[in-house]
């Protein structure tokens, strides 16, 4: 299959029919390319305030809300893309009220036949949690598809190796991020190698880029896409299958080989992923002493 991944720049949107517009762009773009599996960012969906007004916009709270509320018109377009253009897409993230309680952070992924699942963050940046009060979600799952199996790990959740032990099974675990300074982007694109190394599976990171000083939430990012693998047999060295150009918005690119990933984990030079159980949690304190 052929991935694309989304180094995404947020717009003033003046009206909805400009945002059904850019998406029908974007995905009509790395469709033509060939891609049957489109991943866009974190919190890409916070363009979505802009159509309140600059007031609401530029609050926080109000922000958060608003977006919320044009979720179920988000899904709608979303369906619609996924069907016409034969595509699984995982659409920008959003905060999503679902319930009685405060705001989680959403990835929906939408498959080309009307399914459609979400996966919700587990773990929350100091930001989200001093500042956002978002609130983590619904347990990790694994979506079956006809492209292999799936997992999700949204931006911080990528840097924790037990959520990545959670989806061994998954053959692309797809991280959605959104990181505001280079350091930022870089604990994440660790941790998605790492996941890629653990798991001998395929990563593929999504960032969200550019300024937007309307916005309190998203108002710097800074990363590019990427597609990592273990860097073993039937992979590049460096583990890189693509990477994007830092800070540039556009797809990047990359041909997956299921059956590569079936031969490392049966053959490979290492088998990370089927050692994980024989790490030791037992540690034993010593004192080294002058002699």
């Amino acid at each position: 299959m052929k991935v694309a991944t989304a180094a995404y720049d947020l717009d003033w949107l003046d009206s909805w029919a400009q945002y059904e517009d850019k998406l029908d762009r974007w995905v009509s773009d790395a469709v033509r390319q060939g891609a049957e599996l489109l991943v866009l960012p974190e919190y890409g969906a916070m363009e979505l305030s802009t159509l309140d007004g600059a007031e609401v916009a530029g609050n926080l709270e109000r922000s958060i809300l608003a977006v919320s509320d044009r979720m179920e018109d988000v899904h709608t377009l979303h369906q619609r893309l996924a069907r016409e253009y034969k595509a699984y897409i995982l659409g920008a993230s959003a905060p999503v009220v679902d319930g009685l309680g405060r705001p989680v952070n959403r990835a929906e992924l939408y498959a080309p036949d009307g399914g459609q699942d979400h996966q919700d963050k587990q773990i929350m940046t100091r930001f989200e949690r001093e500042q956002w009060d978002i609130a983590p979600g619904g347990p990790l799952k694994l979506f079956d598809t006809a492209l292999g199996k799936i997992g999700v790990l949204i931006c911080y959740d990528s840097e924790f190796p037990l959520l990545g032990r959670a989806l061994s099974e998954a053959d692309l675990i797809l991280v959605p991020s959104c990181t505001e300074a280079l350091s930022g982007y870089w604990r994440v694109r660790i941790g998605a190698m790492s996941r890629a190394l653990e798991n001998q599976c395929v990563t593929v990171m999504a960032s969200l880029v550019g300024s937007n000083d309307w916005s309190e939430a998203v108002d710097m990012n800074t990363g590019t896409g990427g597609i990592f693998g273990p860097p073993d047999k039937g992979f590049p060295e460096t583990g890189v299958l693509a990477e994007g150009a830092l800070n540039q918005p556009g797809w990047t690119f990359a041909e997956i080989d299921l059956g590569a990933i079936a031969a490392v984990r049966a053959d490979g030079r290492v088998l990370n992923r089927s050692h994980w159980d024989e790490q030791t949690t037992r540690v034993e304190s010593v004192t080294l002493s002058r002699l």
